[in-house]
């Protein structure tokens, strides 16, 4: 066969809806606050995936924004998230749906999919998520970077969630859809980032 018989490279397949891109996606970081998290279940590690997803954004460029619940009770966001964040936004309702600014401005930006994640699963994540979804935006729950104080409480708003149309997913599983291919300079600091180990998590 000569060079001009050989069959001509197929077109690659669409990218699927179902992923998110750095162009359409925003990250929301849920009242990761000071006199709360320490009595969230796991906290170390969230806070951990929580760092990470924000290191990835700042990468990829990914527009990120945060909230906190009554921060003159609660305390402010924790330090670690605190200085890769913009300023957060406070709030006194559970769901971050009170902060329209934050999303009319993503929506005016072309962006209608968020990946939220912080605490608590079952109260601020939860109606967060479902005032999202209502709204018609396409919503991701990072399952390892969001807790509640008790696992039950979690389990069941992950379950509530996933039956109301969010996509379950995890930290790493949403640094590499934002990245989406190797070989760049971006992908060998995910890559970098993903090879960290987890830190120890105390007993209950």
């Amino acid at each position: 066969m000569s060079p001009d018989d050989a069959p001509a490279a197929a077109a690659p397949l669409p990218r699927s809806p179902e992923m998110m891109s750095v162009h359409d996606t925003a990250l929301l970081v849920v009242d990761v606050q000071t006199r709360l998290v320490n009595l969230i279940a796991g906290h170390e590690r969230i806070v951990w995936s929580i760092r990470r997803l924000l290191d990835g954004a700042k990468i990829l460029g990914v527009r990120t924004a945060a909230t906190e619940q009554y921060p003159k009770g609660l305390g402010g966001t924790v330090e670690e998230l605190a200085a890769r964040l913009p300023p957060p936004r406070d709030k006194l309702a559970f769901s971050c749906g009170v902060c329209g600014d934050i999303f009319a401005e993503w929506q005016a930006s072309g962006i209608f999919k968020v990946l939220v994640v912080g605490i608590e699963t079952h109260v601020c994540v939860q109606q967060t998520v479902l005032d999202l979804l209502a709204h018609g935006f396409r919503t991701f729950v990072a399952v390892d970077a969001t807790g509640s104080r008790y696992s039950i409480d979690s389990e069941t708003a992950l379950r509530r969630m996933d039956s109301a149309g969010a996509t379950l997913t995890t930290t790493e599983s949403a640094l590499f859809e934002w990245c989406r291919v190797a070989g760049t300079p971006e992908f060998k600091q995910i890559s970098r980032m993903v090879q960290e180990k987890p830190p120890a998590e105390h007993a209950e």
